[in-house]
């Protein structure tokens, strides 16, 4: 997708809906982290590998604006973009599409920090060589 640094496409689980037929609101947050993942394990951020450095990137504020619900069977994409947001702190502001008439879903910005082994903030080097400020 244009505008952009990486995107991918999924379709709803029918255990994902709640009784009312659409996606339980706390699914979205799980969609969203899946696409975080991918996107750094493709720039060469080895999420579990950091960990086993002792370098936890974390999620220290989420802002979820729903604007449609998903339903059973549907196909949407997940897209984002990766920020500085802060000396220590990066941004991914991701919106969710439903295919194929790509209506908005979701707009989210979640923010994130690394952690070191003392529990301070500390941005990994290949971490804070990459944002975009």
């Amino acid at each position: 997708m244009e505008g952009y640094d990486f995107s991918l496409e999924m379709h709803v689980r029918d255990y994902e809906c709640d009784i009312q037929g659409i996606v339980n609101n706390g699914v979205y947050q799980n969609y969203l982290e899946h696409v975080r993942h991918v996107y750094l394990k493709q720039i060469g951020i080895d999420f579990a590998e950091l960990a086993r450095q002792g370098i936890n990137l974390v999620v220290v504020r989420a802002e979820l604006d729903y604007k449609l619900p998903l339903t059973t069977g549907d196909h949407f994409v997940v897209a984002l973009k990766m920020r500085r947001e802060s000396r220590l702190k990066f941004a991914f502001f991701q919106d969710i599409y439903r295919l194929p008439d790509k209506r908005l879903i979701m707009n989210a910005k979640v923010i994130g920090t690394a952690l070191n082994q003392r529990g301070r903030p500390e941005l990994p080097e290949a971490l804070d060589r990459m944002l975009v400020d």
